[in-house]
């Protein structure tokens, strides 16, 4: 007797894969930021700093990627979310601590618990500014952040080590300025500052020739000293939020009085 054919279940699940060069991005900047932790706990300062930026420019590659050949997932964004954890919140922590703010206990043993303290600050609040950005993603204006990003964030942090690691200075004479720095732009990330978020620039349309050759003067200029240059652009990036935020309400409150005049 010929053997039938098993009918088809149409309510049976369909297997459910996952998109590979998205998640492979997503993964080389988990990796990047891996390094960086392991760099740090081996002295090497200069590598864990670039790891990160590293891992920065893959975290911005990966959405992107996914938006242009229209795979995202699911999957995909709380893999991401992971990978920022470890990139963006703990490596940062740790690599500060590792080279300043473990020193912090030579002034007393106070002072060495207010330093891995300042540094798990910073950590709880990435976690948190991650948390809030997955909860709020599709309710918010796309064209500002609340609060400050954590791959920027990431970049102040690391950009500090390598610029006073490239100047030969010895993490332990900069500890209070770290741990000041530390948990600024921890909090930063929680407040509810605007960032701009640049999303609104599309790579996919024309733009002008100016553009273009404004783009290879940011490379040439980038490439004189990186780490004066990274650190300065990311810093003023962190800072710029508070100090607009600040001038919107003061021009805010003198339209205020002058319509009440």
């Amino acid at each position: 007797m010929e053997e039938q054919p098993r009918p088809v279940n149409p309510h049976k699940p369909k297997h459910k894969g996952i998109y590979l060069l998205p998640n492979l991005l997503t993964t080389a900047a988990l990796f990047a930021g891996f390094y960086a932790i392991v760099a740090a706990m081996h002295g090497k300062f200069e590598q864990a700093a670039v790891a990160v930026f590293i891992a920065m420019v893959l975290d911005g590659l990966d959405g992107r990627v996914a938006r242009l050949t229209n795979t995202q997932s699911a999957f995909g964004a709380e893999y991401d979310s992971l990978s920022d954890m470890a990139s963006f919140g703990l490596a940062p922590a740790l690599i500060m601590y590792q080279w300043a703010l473990s020193s912090m206990v030579q002034f007393g043993w106070q002072w060495g618990k207010l330093g891995w303290l300042g540094a798990f600050v910073y950590v709880a609040c990435a976690a948190l500014r991650l948390a809030r950005f997955n909860t709020r993603a599709s309710s918010t204006d796309k064209r500002f952040f609340q609060g400050l990003p954590s791959p920027a964030a990431a970049a102040t942090l690391a950009g500090l080590v390598w610029v006073v690691f490239d100047q030969g200075v010895p993490g332990k004479e900069m500890a209070i300025f770290a741990l000041l720095l530390t948990v600024t732009v921890g909090l930063l990330m929680v407040s509810n500052v605007s960032y701009y978020s640049f999303k609104e620039l599309d790579f996919r349309n024309k733009v002008p020739f100016v553009a273009l050759l404004a783009v290879v003067l940011v490379f040439v200029f980038a490439s004189i000293d990186p780490p004066k240059v990274l650190f300065g652009v990311f810093a003023g990036y962190a800072f710029s939020g508070p100090v607009f935020s600040l001038l919107r309400r003061w021009r805010k409150r003198r339209a205020t009085a002058s319509n009440d005049s």
